[in-house]
């Protein structure tokens, strides 16, 4: 099976690599424009020279069976057309564009061509968070916080706090019908988002501040008189009287842990069955992303600040 890897930055390099290149019948080829890197995340997997490619038009030619798409989020639409177009199966990270026009379009495209598009909402396989979906959730309540880094709304919002967006969406246990935005900005930066989701019977918050005094991942789901309380994706303690808790081992490999591992082999998986898998559900979290952008902006436009 070839599998491509397009853009070899620090997602890739940490985190999909080291699964794809562990993987037995895999052959896998990769992608970037940039020769040192090329050449010393290829020496590290003992790459052939066949496998190292400089541009897409090399890589295409090798017939791929799937890709992998990890390049900067700018250059998504562009390189996930040239593989929809070429039918090959795609991954890619998240968001699919920053627009959610593009995203659309790639989205009907890849119906249109019925070739498969995945995006990597990693969360929804990381073990802590699946456990998540099996407890009473009347409210749910996610942190992701940063340390010194507000930034502008639309990159914060697509980038980083769209993992928040999605796991809500993913752990909401009805029909969403209140969403509420909150924020503050300065100088056109954002300092902090607050989501919050409602539905017959649910509460969701999402929240992401990017002045925190730490850098944190806490999601809690709760029903009557129990809570389950997930930390930096680790960490699983369940509250119903005394609390309880349980930990990562210590060989649990960190890609396991945060999904990754799971959502690389499930793509696979399909690809080998010849399934197609589509984006249309990913679709709607870009949608409820672009909701919020729009919040934040109109809010913004409106008084200074939020």
């Amino acid at each position: 099976m070839k599998v491509g890897c397009i853009g070899l930055g620090d997602i890739a390099q940490k985190a999909y690599l080291p699964v794809l290149g562990g993987l037995p019948g895999v052959e896998l080829h990769l992608q970037t424009r940039t020769p040192a890197t090329l050449a010393r995340v290829a020496d590290g997997l003992h790459l052939p020279a066949r496998r190292r490619h400089e541009d897409l038009d090399s890589l295409l030619a090798q017939d791929l069976d799937a890709a992998f798409v990890h390049a900067p989020t700018t250059a998504h639409p562009a390189i996930v057309t040239r593989l929809l177009e070429a039918g090959v199966p795609t991954y890619v990270d998240k968001p699919l564009a920053y627009r959610l026009a593009e995203s659309e379009r790639l989205v009907t495209l890849a119906e249109q061509r019925g070739v498969s598009l995945a995006v990597g909402f990693n969360r929804r396989h990381a073990p802590g968070y699946t456990q998540c979906a099996d407890h009473p959730r009347e409210l749910i309540l996610m942190q992701k916080n940063r340390v010194g880094l507000p930034e502008e709304p639309r990159t914060m919002i697509l980038d980083d706090f769209i993992h928040v967006v999605d796991t809500l969406r993913f752990l909401v246990p009805g029909p969403v019908d209140d969403v509420t935005v909150r924020a503050r900005l300065q100088d056109g930066l954002l300092h902090h988002v607050v989501l919050q989701l409602a539905g017959e019977g649910f509460t969701a918050l999402g929240v992401m501040n990017r002045l925190s005094g730490s850098a944190e991942e806490i999601l809690e789901v709760s029903g009557q008189d129990t809570k389950r309380q997930v930390v930096n994706l680790a960490e699983v303690v369940d509250h119903k009287g005394q609390p309880t808790v349980r930990r990562r081992g210590d060989w649990v490999p960190v890609a396991r842990q945060r999904g990754i591992e799971q959502a690389v082999l499930a793509f696979l998986d399909a690809v080998r069955a010849g399934a197609v898998l589509s984006a249309r559900d990913a679709l709607a979290t870009h949608e409820l992303c672009e909701r919020v952008v729009r919040a934040v902006q109109e809010r913004d436009a409106g008084t200074g600040a939020a």
